[in-house]
């Protein structure tokens, strides 16, 4: 059986995660932490006590899964290189610097790094490259998205995800085509740009919708989550993707072909 150790676990989204682990019959909750002052007097969650030891809990698991905040992570997944586990990194927000400390994290543990674990944006990230491939001249491009009132980052990780897919597909610099912001007098939009909107607001667990707008017409592909548990189910699949697996750097995509070279 798989043991995992989970980070934040005292979060509302990290709650789903604990759920869906103590529900799956081939998954074991190790150990759960979250910051000191998040659990005074150690507090139990899905039924599992959460604790302050970041390095007792990670020791006693298989791997780590983590959706915490940038700060957080890089600490946690430093102490899972000491302790040789693997780790599933779902946290969004990372600066240059610390996506670079992931990668090099990622020649001595395997890490599975992901801004979106949930199975069906990962399907939507196949086909907005398709898409993108066969749109390429002609039509602009909008990334819009939207997430609850609570999120810290903007845009989201899905969104930029989803435009360096877009930049890749199309041969663009994304660095040089993306417009993450639009105030005053903007001028005409420039063409082969990639422009994002962000909203917040609400409950809203999370929705993404990349505009392909030509002339005469407009192409949509959305995804709209309604609860966090596809987050949390696509977290375990990619736990259960690190089994036995070597160092490396790795997303969702990997898991999902692993899971379907597995099936045939």
């Amino acid at each position: 059986m798989l043991s995992v150790a989970i980070a934040g676990a005292t979060g509302r989204i990290v709650r789903m995660r604990l759920e869906a682990a103590r529900d799956a019959q081939d998954i074991r909750v190790a150990a759960a932490f979250d910051r000191e002052q998040a659990c005074a007097g150690a507090p139990v969650v899905a039924g599992v006590t959460v604790g302050k030891e970041a390095r007792a809990a990670i020791a006693a698991a298989d791997c780590l899964i983590d959706f915490t905040r940038p700060e957080a992570t890089l600490a946690h997944l430093a102490l899972a290189c000491e302790l040789g586990k693997g780790v599933v990194i779902g946290t969004t927000g990372f600066d240059e610097a610390g996506r670079a400390a992931i990668a090099q994290a990622a020649k001595s543990v395997p890490v599975v790094f992901a801004p979106n674990m949930s199975l069906g944006v990962n399907a939507v990230f196949r086909l907005l490259e398709q898409a993108a491939k066969m749109l390429n001249e002609g039509y602009d491009v909008e990334v819009l998205e939207m997430h609850h009132r609570h999120k810290v980052d903007a845009p989201s990780g899905t969104a930029l995800r989803m435009g360096e897919l877009i930049a890749a597909a199309q041969g663009k610099d994304f660095a040089a085509s993306a417009v993450l912001s639009r105030e005053g007098v903007t001028g005409a939009r420039r063409e082969g740009t990639i422009g994002f909107a962000t909203l917040r607001g609400g409950d809203e667990v999370g929705e993404h919708t990349v505009i392909f707008a030509g002339t005469g017409e407009r192409i949509e592909i959305s995804h709209r989550s309604t609860s966090r548990m596809s987050y949390a189910s696509g977290a375990l699949a990619a736990a259960r993707f690190l089994q036995g697996r070597a160092s490396g750097l790795y997303d969702m995509q990997d898991v999902i072909r692993a899971a379907a070279g597995a099936q045939d």
